[in-house]
Protein backbone atom coordinates (compact mmCIF):
# COMPACT_ATOMS: atom_id res chain seq x y z
CA UNK A 1 0.00 0.00 0.00
CA UNK A 2 1.34 3.87 -0.34
CA UNK A 3 1.67 5.57 2.04
CA UNK A 4 1.69 9.37 1.60
CA UNK A 5 2.69 12.42 4.86
CA UNK A 6 1.60 15.58 5.54
CA UNK A 7 1.85 18.50 8.42
CA UNK A 8 -0.66 20.19 10.82
CA UNK A 9 -0.39 21.81 13.80
CA UNK A 10 -2.91 19.65 15.58
CA UNK A 11 -4.02 16.25 15.61
CA UNK A 12 -7.56 15.33 17.08
CA UNK A 13 -8.13 11.55 17.35
CA UNK A 14 -11.44 11.29 18.25
CA UNK A 15 -14.76 13.24 16.57
CA UNK A 16 -17.02 13.21 19.93
CA UNK A 17 -17.77 16.31 22.32
CA UNK A 18 -14.80 16.74 23.34
CA UNK A 19 -12.62 15.79 19.93
CA UNK A 20 -15.19 18.65 17.92
CA UNK A 21 -15.49 21.24 20.35
CA UNK A 22 -11.39 21.85 20.20
CA UNK A 23 -11.45 21.77 16.54
CA UNK A 24 -13.89 24.31 16.39
CA UNK A 25 -11.81 26.69 18.73
CA UNK A 26 -8.57 25.76 17.22
CA UNK A 27 -10.50 26.83 13.38
CA UNK A 28 -11.60 30.05 14.77
CA UNK A 29 -8.08 30.96 16.49
CA UNK A 30 -6.05 29.91 13.31
CA UNK A 31 -4.56 27.01 14.36
CA UNK A 32 -4.51 24.06 12.20
CA UNK A 33 -5.77 20.46 12.98
CA UNK A 34 -7.19 17.66 11.55
CA UNK A 35 -9.59 15.35 13.48
CA UNK A 36 -9.38 11.46 12.91
CA UNK A 37 -12.40 9.17 13.93
CA UNK A 38 -12.59 5.88 13.41
CA UNK A 39 -16.33 5.53 13.09
CA UNK A 40 -18.66 6.22 10.29
CA UNK A 41 -20.37 10.00 10.45
CA UNK A 42 -23.65 7.67 10.75
CA UNK A 43 -22.35 6.17 13.69
CA UNK A 44 -20.61 8.59 15.52
CA UNK A 45 -24.18 11.05 14.85
CA UNK A 46 -26.29 8.66 15.91
CA UNK A 47 -24.92 7.00 19.01
CA UNK A 48 -27.29 7.88 21.63
CA UNK A 49 -25.73 9.38 25.11
CA UNK A 50 -27.52 11.76 28.12
CA UNK A 51 -26.33 15.52 27.17
CA UNK A 52 -27.64 18.24 30.00
CA UNK A 53 -24.95 20.60 29.60
CA UNK A 54 -24.79 23.03 32.97
CA UNK A 55 -24.53 26.60 32.56
CA UNK A 56 -20.92 26.66 32.45
CA UNK A 57 -21.09 24.97 28.82
CA UNK A 58 -23.74 26.60 27.93
CA UNK A 59 -21.65 30.18 28.37
CA UNK A 60 -18.41 28.69 27.34
CA UNK A 61 -20.02 28.13 23.66
CA UNK A 62 -21.28 31.67 24.10
CA UNK A 63 -17.72 33.06 24.75
CA UNK A 64 -16.18 31.05 22.05
CA UNK A 65 -19.15 32.23 19.45
CA UNK A 66 -20.71 29.36 19.28
CA UNK A 67 -23.80 29.92 20.30
CA UNK A 68 -25.40 27.81 17.28
CA UNK A 69 -24.73 24.95 18.23
CA UNK A 70 -26.92 24.66 22.13
CA UNK A 71 -29.60 27.28 20.36
CA UNK A 72 -33.42 26.19 20.19
CA UNK A 73 -32.61 23.29 23.20
CA UNK A 74 -35.12 23.57 26.06
CA UNK A 75 -34.26 23.69 29.66
CA UNK A 76 -33.85 20.63 31.95
CA UNK A 77 -36.92 20.28 34.24
CA UNK A 78 -36.51 22.54 36.92
CA UNK A 79 -38.77 19.58 39.25
CA UNK A 80 -38.31 15.90 39.09
CA UNK A 81 -41.14 13.35 40.47
CA UNK A 82 -39.65 10.84 43.32
CA UNK A 83 -41.50 8.02 44.34
CA UNK A 84 -39.56 6.20 47.64
CA UNK A 85 -41.03 2.90 48.50
CA UNK A 86 -44.03 3.87 46.21
CA UNK A 87 -45.08 7.09 47.78
CA UNK A 88 -44.45 10.05 45.28
CA UNK A 89 -43.24 13.59 45.94
CA UNK A 90 -41.99 16.24 43.81
CA UNK A 91 -38.67 18.04 44.18
CA UNK A 92 -37.40 21.38 43.36
CA UNK A 93 -34.09 21.32 41.57
CA UNK A 94 -32.98 24.53 40.94
CA UNK A 95 -34.81 26.94 43.86
CA UNK A 96 -32.51 30.00 43.43
CA UNK A 97 -32.59 33.82 42.23
CA UNK A 98 -28.89 33.72 41.16
CA UNK A 99 -29.41 32.62 37.62
CA UNK A 100 -26.40 30.89 38.10
CA UNK A 101 -28.74 27.80 36.30
CA UNK A 102 -30.65 29.84 33.84
CA UNK A 103 -28.52 28.69 30.80
CA UNK A 104 -28.21 24.76 31.60
CA UNK A 105 -30.14 23.05 28.35
CA UNK A 106 -31.28 19.42 27.87
CA UNK A 107 -29.36 18.24 24.86
CA UNK A 108 -28.96 14.94 23.46
CA UNK A 109 -25.22 14.45 22.98
CA UNK A 110 -25.80 12.99 19.66
CA UNK A 111 -27.30 16.75 18.55
CA UNK A 112 -24.38 18.65 20.12
CA UNK A 113 -22.03 16.22 18.26
CA UNK A 114 -24.32 16.93 15.38
CA UNK A 115 -23.92 20.36 15.42
CA UNK A 116 -20.85 20.80 16.25
CA UNK A 117 -19.96 18.54 13.19
CA UNK A 118 -21.98 21.14 10.73
CA UNK A 119 -19.77 24.39 12.72
CA UNK A 120 -16.72 22.60 11.90
CA UNK A 121 -17.40 21.54 8.43
CA UNK A 122 -18.85 24.80 7.28
CA UNK A 123 -15.85 27.00 8.62
CA UNK A 124 -13.72 24.69 6.48
CA UNK A 125 -12.52 21.82 9.03
CA UNK A 126 -10.88 18.69 8.00
CA UNK A 127 -12.33 15.83 9.82
CA UNK A 128 -11.52 12.27 7.91
CA UNK A 129 -14.23 9.66 9.60
CA UNK A 130 -13.39 5.33 9.17
CA UNK A 131 -9.80 6.03 9.88
CA UNK A 132 -8.62 3.54 11.13
CA UNK A 133 -5.50 1.38 12.88
CA UNK A 134 -4.07 4.59 14.01
CA UNK A 135 -0.84 4.55 15.74
CA UNK A 136 0.88 7.53 17.79
CA UNK A 137 5.11 7.98 17.32
CA UNK A 138 6.98 10.42 18.98
CA UNK A 139 4.87 11.72 21.70
CA UNK A 140 7.54 11.28 24.66
CA UNK A 141 9.34 14.24 23.49
CA UNK A 142 8.41 17.78 25.43
CA UNK A 143 11.07 19.80 23.61
CA UNK A 144 9.52 21.88 20.98
CA UNK A 145 12.87 21.77 18.85
CA UNK A 146 12.37 17.89 19.16
CA UNK A 147 11.22 15.32 16.59
CA UNK A 148 7.27 15.99 16.12
CA UNK A 149 4.99 13.62 17.07
CA UNK A 150 3.65 11.56 13.63
CA UNK A 151 0.06 9.98 13.82
CA UNK A 152 -0.20 7.34 11.06
CA UNK A 153 -3.48 5.79 10.37
CA UNK A 154 -5.42 3.81 7.36
CA UNK A 155 -8.03 5.35 5.50
CA UNK A 156 -11.00 2.82 5.19
CA UNK A 157 -13.32 4.92 3.48
CA UNK A 158 -10.95 5.31 0.05
CA UNK A 159 -8.00 3.84 -1.42
CA UNK A 160 -7.06 2.13 2.15
CA UNK A 161 -3.69 4.07 1.57
CA UNK A 162 -1.75 4.73 4.69
CA UNK A 163 -1.29 8.34 6.04
CA UNK A 164 1.35 9.75 7.98
CA UNK A 165 0.52 13.33 9.50
CA UNK A 166 3.87 14.82 11.16
CA UNK A 167 2.32 17.14 14.13
CA UNK A 168 3.28 19.69 17.08
CA UNK A 169 1.05 18.24 19.35
CA UNK A 170 -1.82 15.23 19.70
CA UNK A 171 -5.10 15.29 21.58
CA UNK A 172 -6.21 11.97 22.72
CA UNK A 173 -10.11 12.06 22.43
CA UNK A 174 -10.83 8.93 21.80
CA UNK A 175 -12.73 7.53 25.04
CA UNK A 176 -11.78 4.66 27.68
CA UNK A 177 -10.74 2.11 25.10
CA UNK A 178 -9.08 4.43 22.81
CA UNK A 179 -5.64 4.23 21.44
CA UNK A 180 -3.98 7.49 22.92
CA UNK A 181 -4.10 6.49 26.85
CA UNK A 182 -2.83 2.94 25.71
CA UNK A 183 0.23 4.68 23.33
CA UNK A 184 1.61 6.18 26.71
CA UNK A 185 4.04 3.76 28.83
CA UNK A 186 1.50 2.19 31.75
CA UNK A 187 4.49 3.31 34.58
CA UNK A 188 3.97 7.09 33.03
CA UNK A 189 0.16 7.15 34.44
CA UNK A 190 -1.35 6.26 38.03
CA UNK A 191 -4.93 4.90 37.68
CA UNK A 192 -7.38 5.86 40.31
CA UNK A 193 -10.48 3.85 40.15
CA UNK A 194 -13.19 3.16 42.31
CA UNK A 195 -16.13 0.11 41.40
CA UNK A 196 -19.36 0.97 43.41
CA UNK A 197 -20.41 -2.39 42.91
CA UNK A 198 -23.58 -2.48 40.97
CA UNK A 199 -24.76 -1.23 37.90
CA UNK A 200 -27.56 0.21 35.40
CA UNK A 201 -29.59 -1.61 32.95
CA UNK A 202 -30.09 1.09 30.66
CA UNK A 203 -32.99 1.06 27.89
CA UNK A 204 -33.99 3.33 25.05
CA UNK A 205 -37.58 2.80 24.28
CA UNK A 206 -40.16 4.16 22.44
CA UNK A 207 -42.38 5.57 25.04
CA UNK A 208 -43.65 9.09 24.88
CA UNK A 209 -41.81 11.25 27.43
CA UNK A 210 -43.11 12.64 30.67
CA UNK A 211 -41.59 14.97 33.17
CA UNK A 212 -38.21 13.22 34.36
CA UNK A 213 -38.96 10.84 37.50
CA UNK A 214 -36.69 8.68 39.57
CA UNK A 215 -37.35 6.00 42.31
CA UNK A 216 -35.47 4.89 44.76
CA UNK A 217 -37.02 1.76 46.56
CA UNK A 218 -35.12 -1.72 47.92
CA UNK A 219 -35.61 -3.65 45.11
CA UNK A 220 -33.11 -0.64 43.68
CA UNK A 221 -33.02 2.22 41.87
CA UNK A 222 -35.07 3.55 38.86
CA UNK A 223 -35.32 5.96 36.14
CA UNK A 224 -37.07 7.17 33.46
CA UNK A 225 -35.70 10.18 31.59
CA UNK A 226 -36.92 11.44 28.57
CA UNK A 227 -34.98 11.39 25.43
CA UNK A 228 -36.25 13.49 22.67
CA UNK A 229 -40.04 13.92 21.88
CA UNK A 230 -40.51 10.49 21.37
CA UNK A 231 -38.23 8.07 23.70
CA UNK A 232 -37.53 7.28 27.19
CA UNK A 233 -34.19 6.46 28.60
CA UNK A 234 -35.24 3.95 31.24
CA UNK A 235 -32.81 3.17 34.04
CA UNK A 236 -32.83 -0.13 36.26
CA UNK A 237 -30.16 -0.90 39.02
CA UNK A 238 -28.59 -4.31 38.66
CA UNK A 239 -25.68 -6.39 39.70
CA UNK A 240 -22.55 -5.64 37.20
CA UNK A 241 -22.12 -9.62 36.34
CA UNK A 242 -26.06 -9.56 35.25
CA UNK A 243 -26.36 -10.13 31.52
CA UNK A 244 -28.59 -8.89 28.67
CA UNK A 245 -29.94 -11.98 28.75
CA UNK A 246 -31.12 -11.69 32.24
CA UNK A 247 -33.15 -8.85 31.12
CA UNK A 248 -35.92 -9.49 29.02
CA UNK A 249 -38.15 -6.89 28.09
CA UNK A 250 -41.32 -8.29 30.04
CA UNK A 251 -38.54 -7.94 33.27
CA UNK A 252 -37.74 -4.18 32.00
CA UNK A 253 -41.35 -3.65 32.12
CA UNK A 254 -42.49 -5.42 35.48
CA UNK A 255 -39.41 -4.71 37.54
CA UNK A 256 -39.65 -0.79 36.64
CA UNK A 257 -43.49 -0.83 37.66
CA UNK A 258 -42.49 -2.85 41.09
CA UNK A 259 -40.03 0.09 41.55
CA UNK A 260 -41.79 2.87 40.97
CA UNK A 261 -45.18 1.41 42.24
CA UNK A 262 -47.29 2.60 39.39
CA UNK A 263 -48.29 1.46 36.18
CA UNK A 264 -45.40 2.68 33.79
CA UNK A 265 -46.23 3.65 30.15
CA UNK A 266 -44.50 0.85 27.67
CA UNK A 267 -43.14 0.76 24.48
CA UNK A 268 -41.08 -0.95 21.87
CA UNK A 269 -37.40 -1.15 23.22
CA UNK A 270 -34.68 -0.12 20.97
CA UNK A 271 -31.63 -1.05 22.69
CA UNK A 272 -29.98 -2.52 26.33
CA UNK A 273 -26.60 -2.10 27.64
CA UNK A 274 -25.43 -2.92 31.05
CA UNK A 275 -23.36 0.03 32.85
CA UNK A 276 -21.23 -0.93 35.45
CA UNK A 277 -20.66 2.31 37.58
CA UNK A 278 -17.29 3.55 38.56
CA UNK A 279 -15.60 6.54 38.55
CA UNK A 280 -11.84 6.18 36.66
CA UNK A 281 -9.05 9.42 36.97
CA UNK A 282 -5.57 9.26 35.42
CA UNK A 283 -2.94 11.74 36.07
CA UNK A 284 -1.18 12.89 34.82
CA UNK A 285 -3.59 13.96 31.88
CA UNK A 286 -0.35 14.21 29.71
CA UNK A 287 2.43 12.44 28.19
CA UNK A 288 4.81 14.28 26.20
CA UNK A 289 3.05 15.95 23.34
CA UNK A 290 0.74 14.20 23.72
CA UNK A 291 -2.98 15.47 25.90
CA UNK A 292 -5.70 13.59 26.51
CA UNK A 293 -9.73 14.96 27.33
CA UNK A 294 -12.69 13.61 28.60
CA UNK A 295 -13.05 10.53 28.59
CA UNK A 296 -9.70 9.21 27.78
CA UNK A 297 -8.42 10.71 31.02
CA UNK A 298 -11.58 10.08 33.25
CA UNK A 299 -14.95 8.76 33.81
CA UNK A 300 -18.19 9.29 36.00
CA UNK A 301 -20.97 7.69 36.72
CA UNK A 302 -23.57 8.56 34.99
CA UNK A 303 -25.70 9.79 37.95
CA UNK A 304 -23.97 12.82 38.00
CA UNK A 305 -24.38 14.11 34.53
CA UNK A 306 -21.16 15.54 34.38
CA UNK A 307 -18.77 13.21 31.90
CA UNK A 308 -19.87 15.62 29.01
CA UNK A 309 -19.54 18.94 30.75
CA UNK A 310 -15.64 17.87 32.23
CA UNK A 311 -14.90 16.70 28.57
CA UNK A 312 -15.68 20.54 27.72
CA UNK A 313 -13.94 21.81 30.29
CA UNK A 314 -10.86 20.00 29.37
CA UNK A 315 -11.40 21.41 25.46
CA UNK A 316 -11.44 24.90 26.49
CA UNK A 317 -8.86 24.51 28.80
CA UNK A 318 -6.56 22.65 26.24
CA UNK A 319 -7.47 25.53 23.48
CA UNK A 320 -6.88 28.27 25.47
CA UNK A 321 -3.23 26.43 26.44
CA UNK A 322 -2.88 25.89 23.05
CA UNK A 323 -3.30 29.35 21.48
CA UNK A 324 -1.38 31.05 23.88
CA UNK A 325 1.63 28.83 23.15
CA UNK A 326 1.34 28.72 19.69
CA UNK A 327 0.08 32.29 19.31
CA UNK A 328 2.08 34.36 21.73
CA UNK A 329 4.96 31.67 22.58
CA UNK A 330 3.48 31.17 26.21
CA UNK A 331 3.79 27.14 27.59
CA UNK A 332 2.73 27.93 30.90
CA UNK A 333 -0.98 26.95 30.37
CA UNK A 334 0.20 23.76 28.62
CA UNK A 335 2.19 22.88 31.61
CA UNK A 336 -0.29 23.14 33.72
CA UNK A 337 -2.88 21.44 31.64
CA UNK A 338 -2.74 18.43 33.85
CA UNK A 339 -2.93 20.35 37.25
CA UNK A 340 -5.96 22.82 35.98
CA UNK A 341 -8.03 20.00 34.54
CA UNK A 342 -7.49 17.66 37.73
CA UNK A 343 -8.70 19.97 40.34
CA UNK A 344 -11.47 20.26 38.40
CA UNK A 345 -12.13 16.59 37.98
CA UNK A 346 -11.61 15.70 41.36
CA UNK A 347 -14.10 18.17 42.59
CA UNK A 348 -16.85 16.58 40.64
CA UNK A 349 -15.46 12.94 41.15
CA UNK A 350 -16.59 13.95 44.52
CA UNK A 351 -19.82 15.10 43.65
CA UNK A 352 -20.30 12.22 41.22
CA UNK A 353 -19.58 9.90 44.40
CA UNK A 354 -21.91 12.01 46.97
CA UNK A 355 -24.75 11.83 44.63
CA UNK A 356 -24.44 7.99 43.19
CA UNK A 357 -23.93 6.49 46.84
CA UNK A 358 -26.75 8.69 48.63
CA UNK A 359 -29.09 7.85 45.68
CA UNK A 360 -28.32 3.88 45.45
CA UNK A 361 -27.64 3.21 49.62
CA UNK A 362 -30.84 4.80 50.16
CA UNK A 363 -32.91 2.02 48.73
CA UNK A 364 -31.24 -1.65 48.53
CA UNK A 365 -29.33 -2.37 51.36
CA UNK A 366 -27.88 -5.43 50.37
CA UNK A 367 -24.74 -3.42 49.24
CA UNK A 368 -24.26 -1.08 51.93
CA UNK A 369 -26.30 -2.46 54.79
CA UNK A 370 -29.25 -1.06 56.58
CA UNK A 371 -27.45 1.41 58.92
CA UNK A 372 -26.14 2.76 55.19
CA UNK A 373 -29.42 2.89 54.05
CA UNK A 374 -30.74 5.02 57.07
CA UNK A 375 -27.98 7.09 56.37
CA UNK A 376 -28.50 7.96 53.09
CA UNK A 377 -32.24 8.78 53.73
CA UNK A 378 -31.26 11.02 56.63
CA UNK A 379 -29.25 12.78 54.23
CA UNK A 380 -32.00 13.08 51.15
CA UNK A 381 -34.35 14.38 53.65
CA UNK A 382 -31.66 17.36 54.40
CA UNK A 383 -31.29 18.12 50.68
CA UNK A 384 -34.91 18.27 50.05
CA UNK A 385 -35.52 20.27 53.34
CA UNK A 386 -32.62 22.68 53.76
CA UNK A 387 -31.69 25.81 51.36
CA UNK A 388 -28.45 25.36 52.03
CA UNK A 389 -27.72 21.71 50.80
CA UNK A 390 -30.04 22.41 48.05
CA UNK A 391 -28.32 25.58 46.87
CA UNK A 392 -24.77 23.56 46.67
CA UNK A 393 -26.48 20.57 44.84
CA UNK A 394 -27.28 22.93 42.01
CA UNK A 395 -24.14 24.78 42.20
CA UNK A 396 -22.84 21.43 41.11
CA UNK A 397 -25.52 20.94 38.60
CA UNK A 398 -25.22 23.99 36.88
CA UNK A 399 -21.20 23.62 36.99
CA UNK A 400 -20.54 26.92 38.67
CA UNK A 401 -19.18 25.15 41.84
Amino acid sequence: MSETGENTAVVIIGAGVAGLTLGNFLLRNGIGCVVLEKRSREYVERRQRAGTIDSRGVRMFRAWGLEEVVENFGAPDETISFRMDGEGFTQDLFDDESGDFDDMVFCPQQVLVRNLTDAFLRDGGDLRYESVDISLEDIDGEDIDGPRPRVRYRDASASGATRVINCDYVAGCDGYHGVSRESIPADALTRYAYDYGYAWLSVLAEVTPDPAAMAIHSRGLAGIIPRGTTASRLYLQCAPDDTLEQWPDERVWSELEARFGVPVATGPVINKQILPLRSVVYSPMSHGRLYLLGDAAHIVPPMSAKGINLALHDAEVFARALIARMKKDDPALLTGYSETCLRHVWNYQAYAAWITELMHNAGDASYEGEFRKQIARAELERQFTSPTAKRLFGEFAAGVN
